[in-house]
């Protein structure tokens, strides 16, 4: 930041944590902030096909050339000082965001909160959306642990707003950015009745609409208050990949059990036709038994397989896979080439479902004519 000129103090910013919904949660904060009028930034992470998508102003990716230029411009820096993708990432988005003049904007946490690369700003609020088991050697292996984690994006002075729904990890998250000075600390009600439509699909997207508007209000004019109900612009928020669904395709970046349940959970909200079959790939590092069992109930057979932009220390072994399955009775055929699990999964199926790590629907959505998000 300091060899750039410190942009990230050139935009007032909402900074949003979490372990599930954060990117939703995102969405609807930006839709709401374009509505207003004025000109919002976006960086969330990670992308699906192309990294220009996590850096956008009013819906526009950064372009090709002002990537390639900042990159060309900070490489002996990054080089130097051994930053990480996400580093160098999270530097390229402020620098442009900054650059493309951004009256506001909004950044979603990569990993945790306290040591995150976006923990660098200060923003007009904090928020942390809700808490789940993950990334356990970097943020601990217990909830509180994680939620100190994540609550500390918290700020002196700044509002602090969470939608934890369980007291005792609200506990933890409220007594954390207490001790960091945030203030007023605000708990969202995630769990009152829905007033109008929301741009993305699902009963869980509910909690995540409230969260933003809690978030929303804790804004000074003009970027806030909007008022006690969804405003309209809820409507139009999208992400791709979170219950992205395209003809007989559903797209869903879900990656853990809490993300694989709430799938479960709107596919039989939803009722899109059986047969369903769901092509899935999910890192070696996450509870992948977990997640298929959540699924099973909602899904006729599983293609499983290994996206091909999986890092290959984290990628899962079918094989071991295919044994631990045992008790787990769920029709599935094993796949390791993913062009060729994609043609499969295909066959007699009403519905497909693209699931289990956002490598999975990225390497889907690329092979798929007209489906990447960013051309």
């Amino acid at each position: 930041m300091d060899v750039l000129g410190h942009p990230e103090r050139h935009f007032p910013a909402i900074h949003i944590a979490g372990t599930n919904g954060k990117g939703s949660t995102c969405a609807f904060t930006a839709s709401e902030l374009r509505a207003r009028g004025l000109k919002v930034g976006l960086y969330t992470s990670p992308h699906l096909v192309s990294v220009r998508e996590r850096v956008e102003v009013d819906g526009v990716p950064i372009g090709e050339e002002a990537f390639a230029e900042w990159t060309t411009f900070l490489r002996p820096h990054i080089e130097r000082l051994d930053a990480s993708f996400f580093e160098a990432t999270t530097a390229i988005a402020f620098a442009d965001l900054a650059a493309r003049g951004s009256d506001v904007a909004v950044i979603e946490v990569g990993l945790g909160g306290r040591l995150d690369s976006t923990n660098v700003i200060t923003p007009l609020v904090s928020v942390v959306t809700k808490i789940a088991r993950e990334h356990t050697d970097y943020l601990g292996t217990d909830l509180a642990s994680i939620a100190r984690e994540k609550a500390g994006i918290a700020k002196r002075g700044v509002p602090f707003v969470t939608g934890e729904p369980d007291p005792a990890v609200r506990q933890v998250l409220v007594a954390e950015a207490e001790r960091r000075g945030a203030h007023p600390v605000i708990l969202a009600d995630a769990k009152r009745a829905p007033t109008r439509p929301l741009g993305l699909k699902g009963r869980h997207q509910h909690a995540n609409a409230w969260v933003a508007l809690a978030g929303l209000n804790a804004l000074p004019p003009p970027f806030g208050p909007v008022g006690d109900e969804w405003p309209d612009s809820f409507a139009q928020a999208y992400v791709p990949g979170r219950f992205d669904q395209r003809g007989r395709w559903i797209f869903d970046v879900a990656h853990n059990p809490d993300g694989a349940r709430v799938l479960a959970d709107t596919l039989r909200e939803h009722d899109p036709p059986h047969p369903r079959r769901a092509l899935v790939g999910v890192l070696g590092d996450k509870d992948y038994l977990g997640m298929i069992e959540c699924l099973s109930a909602e899904v006729d057979g599983f293609v499983f397989t290994v996206p091909d932009t999986a890092p290959e220390r984290r990628r899962w072994d079918l094989s071991r896979l295919e044994r631990e399955l045992g008790g787990l009775a769920v029709a599935h055929e094993l796949e390791p080439r993913f062009e060729r699990a994609l043609e499969r999964v295909q066959d007699n199926a009403a519905t497909v479902i693209v699931t289990g790590s956002f490598h999975t629907v990225g390497d889907a959505l690329a092979r798929l004519p007209g489906f990447a998000p960013v051309g």
